[in-house]
């Protein structure tokens, strides 16, 4: 939703009521993606576009956008910044998975060490680059904002600001864009 309001198109897309659950599949969701996850995009002609990264793309093509860059040395950039962020995303949902979805008997701690560390070494790599991102805003840049607004919904006590001081500068700023501000979760 952050690249459909950067690109001036997020009145143009209809959001559904779901609950996406990893064991409790929505049907609601299933109906139109048979994978049951978020975010799947509904097209008019009832053709369905599934996963963030396909979504943000084809919102991008539809609205002529510029926030894939393409070609040359942004492109890959802005592309790994994505990955990086989607990754960041995968881990803390596992993470959130783990803690909140598996039976207590059944945790695995070893395997949530696991996750919580891709975090913090994902962390440690955003802050390096967080004084070089500047007020670029692209695939990239989305994707690393997105991912931070998810710590701060789901792992509050982790407190990444504090041990990742110039990605939490980067992030205060980019968070206050009207397409942040718009899909924030609470």
């Amino acid at each position: 939703m952050v690249c459909a309001h950067e690109l001036g198109i997020a009145d143009r897309i209809g959001r559904v009521s779901c609950a996406a659950h990893p064991v409790n599949r929505d049907p609601t969701i299933v109906a139109s993606n048979p994978l049951g996850q978020v975010p799947t995009l509904v097209l008019d002609d009832g053709r369905m576009v599934a996963d963030s990264r396909v979504i943000c793309e084809y919102l991008d093509d539809l609205a002529e956008g510029a926030l894939f860059p393409r070609e040359g040395g942004e492109r890959w950039r802005a592309l790994v910044e994505q990955s990086t962020g989607d990754g960041l995303l995968d881990a803390a949902l596992l993470a959130r998975y783990e803690q909140a979805v598996r039976p207590a008997e059944r945790l695995w701690p070893e395997w949530l060490a696991g996750q919580m560390d891709k975090i913090r070494t994902t962390l440690d790599d955003m802050n390096a680059k967080a004084p070089h991102l500047g007020d670029r805003v692209d695939i990239g840049t989305i994707s690393f904002a997105c991912a931070l607004s998810y710590l701060d919904l789901r792992f509050a006590s982790i407190d990444w600001r504090r041990s990742h001081p110039a990605a939490g500068e980067w992030y205060e700023r980019f968070a206050g864009r009207a397409s942040m501000r718009a899909t924030i979760l609470g």
